[in-house]
């Protein structure tokens, strides 16, 4: 069994190898255009091969209750479900509401933290879709004092 460490290591090398050959910027762009491109929270998650996103406390979100700039607004995910395959984070009232996306694999361990830019108060989900398409979310409201999305 590989260590989180060498699996790091190997997924950066294939990352590396990917990108010199010039096949992996073209393949996430088209890949994960749609989703960006999404406004709502189930367009994107639609976009991202899940179902109707369901709640779970299984799926948990973290960042602060008031942000005093929304230019940096620090977000975290984490889920203990079972074969995931994607996690999410989305802003509800940005122009995209996906900020992130996280490829997961059994071997990772599903907690991961970002910064993002906010224009406004707004719900912020995290969403793990798993191998068969399931959908679960958490959502938590982040109120923005200083608007951070070209404010």
């Amino acid at each position: 069994m590989q260590t989180r460490r060498e699996t790091l290591q190997h997924s950066a090398a294939v990352a590396g190898l990917l990108a010199t050959t010039g096949l992996f910027p073209q393949y996430a762009q088209a890949f994960e255009k749609a989703a960006f491109d999404a406004k709502t929270i189930g367009e994107a998650v639609k976009a991202m091969g899940g179902a109707a996103p369901v709640e779970s406390k299984d799926v948990t979100i973290t960042g602060p209750d008031i942000a005093e700039n929304g230019a940096v607004v620090p977000l975290g995910v984490s889920t203990s479900l079972p074969n995931v395959k994607r996690v999410l984070l989305l802003v509800e009232k940005n122009p995209s509401a996906l900020v992130a996306m996280f490829n997961t694999s059994p071997e990772i361990e599903n907690t991961f933290s970002t910064r993002s830019k906010m224009g406004q108060s707004s719900d912020v989900y995290a969403v793990a879709i798993t191998q068969d398409g399931k959908a679960f979310f958490a959502k938590k409201e982040v109120k923005v004092t200083l608007g951070g999305c070209g404010g």
